[in-house]
């Protein structure tokens, strides 16, 4: 179906209900169209993976979130001002300029640095809970792990971190959410000035130098604090702060859920680990962390055979486009030995997630210890709770059992 005047939406994605059976609400949304304006969120929708992956890198196309600052609600201004310095809000020639400032940081070879230090770190928190029988996932898993080895990146105090991810919340929670009220807004521009104070005294700090081979390590050799671009670079590290844990923590409660929802594929697993960085894709297709991307049109144009106005917002929901038919038959069905088919989790274009290799790194980590290290992993306690989010898919809480596990 082909038309503009669709009544669908996709603000009911925001119900708890919903959250637990999103991916049929994807299908109601792809059989009405695969683009369709929707009047609530005064957005275009792209449900498609042709259209999504297509539009994504589209030059015709801007990745601005704010291309208007004085239309901004006051408490909401000083945070959309920081968000405008970040790469993952900006266009060229500004966002190659940005991503060059960090990409050095999460090169393969970069990141394959860091396998031992995140082998051990998810050794010790399953060390610590198999005696016990019993995890959340996502508090003693999923949340630490991620945090701590983006804070080791870039050479954040482990006293620090706990202070961080409580600035990181308001943040994200508000870059997820489509209608924030005041208290929202202040408090995500609250917490971003003080991650920003933090991330200044950090990186000009000289009572301690940056350990080796850090991100802060190679920050400081580059930019002077007195530069007008030094703005610029502690932007872009609280995007890797908060962007850098907040979606990896969500992946891995998402493919925890997921195996231990389909037990024969957590078994396929748990005898055949080759097939791990295979799953980590299928996974990441499946259910994957970043549910939506924003883009705006530069000027009039046509997208799928529909009128684009100049300044609209398309929002592409990568759900949607990885459960497409179109781009993966059986797409419900997970299948670690699926070919072809490139999944939209980490963006598409430019864009392209920057630590896509890291999120990678740690998922294989972190599926084999679960698989392998805990014996007869089950879901324990109370259902899975989704947070409200549409542009974020991520649990709340996540309780197993399994066989406890001493020495």
């Amino acid at each position: 179906m082909h038309t503009s005047a669709s009544r669908a939406s996709l603000l009911p994605a925001l119900r708890p209900r919903t959250q637990e059976g999103l991916y049929d609400f994807y299908k109601e949304l792809r059989s009405t169209d695969d683009l369709f304006w929707d009047r609530h969120l005064d957005a275009w929708i792209a449900t498609s993976h042709a259209v999504v992956s297509s539009t994504a890198g589209d030059p015709r196309f801007s990745s601005v979130r704010y291309p208007d600052i004085a239309a901004v609600s006051e408490e909401l201004k000083p945070l959309a001002r920081v968000l405008s310095r970040q790469m993952l809000y900006s266009d060229a020639p500004d966002h190659p300029r940005l991503r060059a400032l960090l990409s050095k940081a999460f090169t393969p070879r970069a990141v394959a640095t860091l396998r031992d230090r995140i082998s051990v770190a998810v050794e010790q928190i399953i060390t610590r809970a198999a005696p016990t029988g019993r995890m959340d996932i996502v508090a003693d898993l999923a949340r630490p792990l991620p945090l701590n080895v983006i804070c080791d990146l870039l050479g954040v105090p482990e006293p620090d971190r706990p202070t961080l991810s409580s600035w990181s919340d308001p943040i994200a929670a508000a870059i997820g959410s489509s209608r924030l009220d005041a208290d929202d807004s202040r408090a995500a521009s609250q917490s971003m000035e003080r991650m920003l104070a933090y991330l200044r005294e950090l990186l000009t700090r000289r009572d301690s130098p940056p350990a080796p081979h850090t991100l802060r390590a190679l920050l400081t050799t580059r930019v002077d604090s007195t530069d007008q671009d030094f703005d610029e670079l502690l932007a872009n590290c609280a995007l890797l702060l908060i962007a850098g844990h907040e979606t990896t923590t969500h992946f891995i409660g998402n493919a925890a859920l997921a195996l231990l929802r389909h037990p024969q594929a957590a078994d396929q697993l748990r005898h055949r680990t080759d097939l791990i960085p295979a799953a980590v894709e299928e996974l990441l297709r499946y259910d994957s962390p970043v549910q939506l991307m924003l883009r705006r049109a530069r000027h009039d144009l046509d997208l799928a055979g529909r009128a684009i106005a100049a300044g609209q917002v398309v929002l592409l929901v990568c759900g949607a486009a990885n459960r497409d038919p179109a781009a993966f038959p059986d797409p419900d069905v997970l299948d670690f030995q699926r070919p072809g088919g490139r999944h939209v989790a980490f963006g598409y274009g430019p864009h392209f997630c920057l630590g896509a290799a890291l999120a990678r790194l740690e998922g294989t980590i972190v599926l084999e210890a679960l698989l392998t290290r805990l014996p007869d992993l089950r879901l324990a306690g109370t259902a899975p709770q989704w947070q409200r989010s549409l542009n974020f898919r991520a649990l709340t809480r996540l309780d197993v059992a399994f066989t406890p596990v001493f020495g």
